[in-house]
């Protein structure tokens, strides 16, 4: 027998750290614990009940039993072709639609069928903790460029340029963002695809929380707003944060032809269809209006001005208003360094430690996301118990010295 166990590659991916939290929370709560979990990225609502309704259709039709085409169910692909119409103003044909088994697969399927290996990809940080892991199984060399609160989370110009090199061949560019819920503005969106169009690169721009917005922030899909980019974007995208349908696994990528052509050959090696009944409930979702989804947003709107408000009041807790998505990212770097409970953090990390085992509360750090001195901490969860874990963070942070 020769070589290792665990081929390099494979070995070389970290597991989710989001995941990971969450996986915490139900094995604190199966012991009996009482613990306020703010790391799951997933919406706190049922999923709407004329899409469960669909999919209970679906069960019965015998059409749900065999497998069906590798891209999707023709009428789901032609019903996302019309909902992006409708909701970005992105003009896309059927054929230019890939469904996927989440959004986290039309990543994967984006930077596998993108990527060569060498090829650099331009990701701001703060970053969802999948798209580094994805980049490198495709072979791409994730390039990390830092943002802060300073700048509302949001790259600058200079600093994508700074980072450009002759191996740079994709931008990933996120609005609304997971995890500091930053929302660019139309002037920067059409000043960094421009940049794009002028140096050839690709853009993948995923627009999972497009519906996710509020005050006066909006969302702008970066394909309409600069044209001439539309044949080198890939646009991904789910149902799972737009109609509290996480569960489910049904994503998508939008791209030119070819590029989906292939995507779509590479995920009929790897997984082919996904789950018909899925695809159905996903049809009732997508060509449904957005009723449920504006409940949802007010909802989350409230809960974000109350998270925003009672971290703020924490000493050594700073913290942003978040325009979109479901998450704050609050910096805690003003506590490390301090005892608290008899336990001195130096970093975010150690701190989230600190805040699960002693008031029973979960976040995730910041290293998970590319940016450490911060907590991601999601505010899709009920209102009560959103209070009552900050309230518990308040208090125990209150003992730092």
């Amino acid at each position: 027998m020769t070589g290792q166990r665990i081929s390099t590659r494979i070995a070389a991916v970290s597991p989710s750290a989001t995941l990971a939290v969450d996986a915490k929370v139900r094995q604190l709560r199966a012991q009996g614990e009482s613990v306020i979990g703010f790391g799951a990225g997933e919406p706190d609502f049922a999923t709407p009940e004329h899409i469960v309704a669909a999919a209970e259709v679906a069960c019965r039709d015998p059409r749900s039993h065999k497998y069906t085409p590798t891209a999707g169910l023709p009428e789901l692909r032609e019903a996302l072709a019309a909902k992006t119409r409708r909701d970005s103003g992105l003009e896309v044909a059927a054929s230019q639609v890939l469904v996927t088994n989440g959004g986290k697969q039309a990543i994967a399927n984006s930077f596998a069928t993108l990527c060569d290996p060498g090829d650099e990809v331009l990701v701001p940080a703060p970053y969802w903790t999948t798209y580094p892991e994805v980049i490198a199984l495709a072979g791409g060399v994730p390039v990390v460029i830092s943002t802060d609160e300073t700048s509302g989370f949001r790259v600058s110009l200079e600093q994508l340029e700074s980072a450009r090199t002759p191996r740079t061949k994709v931008l990933l560019f996120v609005s609304p963002s997971n995890p500091t819920g930053a929302v660019y503005p139309r002037h920067e969106i059409e000043a960094i695809g421009r940049w794009a169009v002028e140096h050839g690169l690709w853009v993948l721009t995923d627009e999972i929380y497009e519906h996710l917005v509020y005050g006066e922030a909006e969302h702008h899909s970066m394909p309409v707003v600069v044209p001439d980019l539309a044949d080198h974007c890939v646009v991904v995208n789910g149902v799972a944060k737009t109609y509290a349908m996480t569960g489910w696994r049904v994503g998508w990528m939008i791209g030119p032809t070819d590029v989906v052509t292939a995507a779509a050959n590479l995920q009929s090696q790897e997984t082919s269809n996904v789950a018909n009944v899925s695809q159905f409930a996903a049809l009732a979702a997508v060509s449904g209006d957005l009723t449920a989804v504006a409940e949802m947003r007010r909802a989350f709107d409230r809960r974000r001005l109350t998270i925003h408000t009672m971290l703020n009041e924490i000493e050594g807790i700073t913290c942003i208003l978040p325009e979109g998505a479901f998450y704050a990212f609050p910096s805690v770097k003003g506590l490390l360094g301090r005892e608290v409970r008899g336990r001195r953090s130096t970093s975010s990390s150690e701190l989230a430690e600190v805040a699960i085992d002693e008031a029973k509360v979960a976040v995730v750090p910041g290293e998970a996301f590319g940016s450490p001195g911060y907590f991601r901490m999601s505010y899709a969860l009920g209102d009560d118990d959103l209070v009552e874990g900050v309230s518990r963070l308040a208090k125990l942070f209150s003992d730092a010295s």
